[in-house]
């Protein structure tokens, strides 16, 4: 039914995408390939193979760390007393006309599902988020993100091990 893969400029409609955020949009349109060429982040985007130039939404992953001291006592707990490697999901956005579809869980399922591929050639403790507000932050939380505790919208989802 859907399809995600990394952007392709040739392919993919970046100008005909439209969030509602203006940032996002704009990250889409003329960062996104720039840092994929430069090695600072990969953009995923979701497209319907009936239409595989429109946009649906997007999200990004780039490699991180953390300094444990940020984490939930349970999870800091098991971990050594040194930054821990991270993927940090640095956007995400799903198409203004496409809300309702629950296309946010399905990009999150996917980065998650991308992160545990990578993690089997390059470990890593947990998928981090920045969120723009409260209300991205609740949206995190609804899906098993916990908030570090001195940035209370940065968030971590520890993955399965």
């Amino acid at each position: 039914m859907f399809e995600d893969g990394v952007l392709d400029p040739e392919r993919h409609d970046r100008a005909g995408f439209s969030c509602g955020v203006p940032e996002l949009d704009e990250y889409l349109q003329r960062f996104a390939h720039q840092h994929w060429r430069r090695g600072i982040s990969t953009t995923y985007v979701l497209v319907e193979p009936a239409q595989p130039r429109l946009i649906l939404g997007y999200y990004t992953l780039s490699a991180a760390q953390i300094d444990i001291a940020q984490l939930a006592d349970l999870d800091r707990r098991r971990l050594p007393r040194y930054p821990v490697p991270c993927f940090r999901m640095g956007r995400l956005a799903c198409r203004a006309d496409q809300r309702g579809r629950g296309l946010g869980t399905l990009l999150i399922g996917r980065a998650v599902t991308r992160c545990l591929e990578a993690r089997r050639q390059v470990a890593a403790f947990a998928l981090i988020v920045d969120a723009k507000d409260a209300v991205a932050k609740g949206f995190y939380t609804r899906h098993g993100f916990t908030p570090f505790s001195a940035a209370p919208l940065s968030l971590y989802l520890p993955l399965p091990g």
